[in-house]
């Protein structure tokens, strides 16, 4: 879904906002126009106004202008002190000539009310839109979905292979596309999932072939086996010995692991793997991969992970309320 209001700081290095920034005319043609803007916040004062560098001006953002509360929140201090050294996407209320020079009056909380009024409340479950990693716990990631309005992605929806933590995927500033899980109404929060654009079972296992020998991650351990990650959207198990060797195997997860794929199941959704080795080796970098183009899918009804004629079916129906 294209649109005007990005996560904060994608708006910053664009051609528009250092037109804005590079003069006094810039910065009065963006408070006429109601128009965006972002700079970097330099200082948090004691009284917990954010100081704004908008090149030819120095931008005032007063605590009670510094973000937007939904209903039944309060300001919570460190949500404005977290933005000094980032950009902050603001309007411009007003200028005013000083002795030291030109300062703006600005306020984050119209910026993302706009955001919220004229993206937010338009969004509905399927939708893909940008999103930028802000902070990890250990129950999921808040992503900054436009103007520093947040999203959560709980854990267990950033990838069909399980994780113990979000950083196991995902680290902060991390630029991702999500689609909306759900769209809660009455309290305005989205919430955010993330493994539906990772590909499917098949289009994952498209990837091997029985008789190759390569590396994955170590994910979980139980008596019967043990869980290797081979990408984000796809797990084989491995047979371990004893009791003795999952302990030890216990202490490897979150580690990387050589594996024989010794056959490929597509009716059971099983990756039958022998381990070769395990934690001494690095598994093979995978990035996140895509497998559906925002541009042209902005949109998801449904999502089938499971292979046709699959035992157990995984899917998820955005239009389907959660």
């Amino acid at each position: 879904m294209k649109t005007l209001f990005k996560p904060e700081g994608e708006l910053y290095n664009t051609q528009e906002n250092r037109d804005f920034l590079s003069s006094p005319a810039g910065l009065e043609r963006a408070m006429l126009s109601g128009s965006i803007v972002e700079g970097i916040a330099t200082v948090c004062d004691s009284s917990l106004r954010l100081h704004v560098d908008l090149q030819c001006a120095q931008g005032i953002l007063e605590p009670q202008e510094a973000l937007l509360c939904r209903a039944g929140e309060s300001r919570k201090d460190i949500a404005i002190v977290s933005r000094v050294g980032k950009p902050v996407a603001v309007r411009i209320l007003a200028l005013e000539k000083r002795e030291g020079g030109l300062v703006a009056r600005l306020s984050r909380r119209m910026a993302q009310e706009d955001c919220m009024r004229r993206y937010l409340a338009s969004l509905r479950p399927g939708d893909l839109i940008p999103a930028r990693v802000t902070h990890l716990e250990s129950f999921g990631a808040f992503l900054d979905i436009g103007c520093g309005l947040s999203s959560l992605l709980s854990v267990d929806c950033i990838s069909v292979s399980r994780i113990s933590h979000p950083r196991d995927r995902l680290s902060c500033g991390m630029s991702l596309t999500v689609a909306v899980r759900s769209v809660d109404r009455e309290s305005g929060r989205i919430y955010a999932t993330l493994r539906e654009l990772l590909g499917t079972w098949e289009e994952n296992a498209a990837l091997f072939e029985v008789g190759q020998t390569v590396t994955g991650v170590i994910r979980s351990v139980e008596s019967y086996g043990v869980f290797v990650e081979l990408t984000p959207n796809l797990a084989g198990l491995a047979e371990v010995r004893s009791e003795e060797h999952a302990a030890e195997l216990r202490g490897m997860i979150g580690k990387g692991a050589a594996v024989y794929i010794k056959n490929i199941v597509p009716e059971r959704m099983k990756i039958k793997l022998v381990l070769i080795d395990a934690g001494n080796c690095a598994p093979t970098p995978r990035r996140l991969a895509y497998y559906v183009d925002p541009e042209a899918t902005p949109h998801l009804s449904d999502w089938i992970y499971s292979p046709p004629g699959s035992r157990k079916l995984i899917e998820t129906r955005f239009d389907v309320p959660v």
